[in-house]
């Protein structure tokens, strides 16, 4: 399985609140983000890795140096300051295309590993699905993209609004096959934006995309999360 990471965003709102360190960087429970997403995808049979971060992440920059000397697999790294999640991903194309399907994630949510690891599972032996998008019902996020479902958890569309009988919103972690990832420069031409906007791009164009309901997901955009991320993980240990 090919791994792919986003992590081009500025982090404007942890620099804010006096975070110092870029976004990719935090560390939650002593280990950065960076690592700890690293040592999962290798736990889930990565055989590649590629990420995008912006041109101003020299800190990360000399980070992820230092971690090609040390991966056991390949990791190729894109230096690129883009407008939006969409266009990074578009960046991170040439290195997910050929055979196999990938998992594209942002760099900050923080999940349980033992619901990653049956979601890669559950991808990988779906021959069905062109998409397999995480999702959860824990709600704490200040603009969530609303995921509607069927029944079967077929995805039918997206909303930036809440609607009656909401159930999901978007993890932000994304596996995807080959044909999925094709319409990406379909996508582009059209004027996608975001990538809440690709994912509806995808329903629309009649791709079969089901959801993975995680039991939560928390992203790591306040100095605060950290602390909750922290709880959350220590609970996984207790149990």
């Amino acid at each position: 399985m090919k791994y792919a990471l986003i992590a081009a965003g500025q982090g404007s709102r942890l620099v804010s609140e006096g975070v110092k360190v870029p976004k990719p960087l935090v560390q939650v429970g002593g280990t950065p983000l960076l690592s700890r997403l690293f040592r999962i995808f290798l736990d889930n049979d990565a055989e590649s890795i590629c990420i995008i971060i912006n041109e101003e992440m020299s800190e990360v920059r000399c980070f992820l140096e230092q971690q090609q000397r040390q991966l056991p697999i390949p990791l190729n790294v894109i230096v690129k300051s883009t407008p939006d999640s969409f266009h990074s991903f578009y960046e991170l194309m040439p290195y997910l295309q050929g055979e196999g399907k990938f998992c594209l994630t942002t760099v900050d949510p923080i999940f349980r590993e033992a619901e990653f690891a049956d979601y890669i599972r559950t991808f990988r032996a779906d021959e069905s699905a062109d998409a397999l998008m995480a999702v959860t019902d824990y709600i704490d996020d200040e603009r969530p993209l609303y995921v509607k479902t069927a029944d079967d958890l077929r995805i039918t569309g997206y909303a930036s609004e809440a609607y009656d009988g909401l159930r999901y919103i978007s993890g932000g972690i994304y596996c995807m096959n080959q044909r999925a990832l094709a319409q990406l420069p379909l996508a582009m031409e059209a004027g996608v934006s975001r990538m809440r906007g690709f994912q509806q791009y995808l329903v629309d164009a009649g791709l079969q995309l089901r959801a993975y309901p995680f039991s939560k997901v928390i992203d790591i955009d306040h100095a605060a999360d950290v602390k909750k991320a922290e709880l959350f993980l220590d609970e996984q240990l207790i149990k």
